[in-house]
């Protein structure tokens, strides 16, 4: 997770991309708990593979992994050399099994890791396959190649960033080799290239189908991600008992934050309100709206609104007459 987020500025101008909450949790907690539901075995430890984001990130990822029963552990890469050399900046945890995760996707599946095969990519179909890297398979349903965005049909099944490694000594081996012999492809060092390695001396990977798949790269993306997570939760109480709902109307799934304040208003189908936001004669829906904000006399829809925002708008007087639409 040591990118910049470029994607979804200016939201990642304060706030690492990971960070940034969906559903009122931080991406970066949902993912570790729907990994944590796949593995058949204990997590024992959590890696964090960051940039210089400071030291009220860093106890915020450890708390995270401490709330999942897990140790937290943070890892730096300075300088954005690939993904097989920000793997690697963690490389003393890869003495037993790894999972290796990419902190911009969200995924929901019903599946257990099966621990007993050499590795695990897990992949979901698309309709256009040429803008991913996907997987080719043999008859025995065996990863025999790695493409990246293919220029013809190889295989609709694309990568989406999780993978499942028995031996890690051996995955921490190869990745060392590609640094050490400057073994770099379009400039930088690829995990790909990596088990590309593994394969030919024997290893052997198989494909992990997941249900959904989900980017938080840009802001549409993440809104969209949003909604898909409140559906997946909608059975829980996402309400904090102490926010304050006067005169409005909530719209289910919604997820509310503590201390938020909302009157006058209408909210949701899928909105999430941050601790301490203000909203007051407003109509919200399908929007993401952070802690300690006001919103005031706005229609929003398909909207990120960040924290300590204030957007207020003063009541109109109109006199509008039959059969007119007003649109701006």
């Amino acid at each position: 997770m040591a990118g910049r987020g470029t994607r979804l500025r200016p939201h990642t101008l304060t706030t690492p991309k990971p960070l940034v909450p969906v559903a009122g949790k931080p991406i970066i907690d949902w993912l570790v708990s729907d990994i944590l539901k796949m593995c058949p075995e204990p997590v024992e430890e959590i890696g964090f593979i960051i940039g210089d984001f400071g030291k009220e990130v860093e106890n915020n990822l450890l708390n995270i992994a401490a709330a999942h029963g897990a140790k937290g552990s943070i890892h730096y890469q300075y300088e954005a050399k690939g993904t097989a050399h920000a793997i690697l900046c963690a490389k003393e945890l890869m003495d037993e099994k790894v999972i290796v995760a990419f902190a911009d996707t969200l995924f929901k599946s019903d599946e257990k890791i099966d621990t007993e095969k050499d590795g695990i990519i897990f992949v979901q179909k698309v309709a256009d396959p040429s803008a991913f890297g996907v997987v080719k398979m043999d008859d025995n349903g065996k990863i025999i190649e790695f493409v990246e965005k293919p220029s013809t049909f190889v295989s609709d099944l694309a990568i989406i960033g999780i993978y499942f490694f028995k031996d890690g000594p051996l995955l921490r081996s190869e990745l060392q080799y590609l640094i050490d012999n400057d073994l770099k492809e379009k400039g930088e060092f690829q995990l790909t290239n990596a088990m590309e390695t593994m394969k030919t001396k024997g290893y052997h990977f198989f494909p992990g189908e997941v249900a959904e798949w989900l980017d938080c790269g840009n802001k549409d993306a993440t809104v969209y991600t949003n909604q898909r997570v409140l559906e997946f939760n909608k059975s829980k109480n996402l309400i904090s008992p102490n926010a304050r709902i006067q005169n409005s109307t909530i719209i289910p799934p919604c997820f509310i934050g503590h201390g938020a304040d909302i009157s006058f208003s209408v909210i949701g189908p899928h909105v999430s309100i941050g601790e301490k936001t203000k909203i007051k004669g407003s109509v919200i829906q399908n929007s993401i709206v952070l802690s300690q904000s006001q919103i005031t006399n706005q229609v929003l829809k398909n909207s990120m609104i960040g924290n300590h925002v204030k957007v207020v708008d003063t009541p109109k007087s109109v006199s509008i007459g039959d059969y007119t639409q007003q649109t701006h």
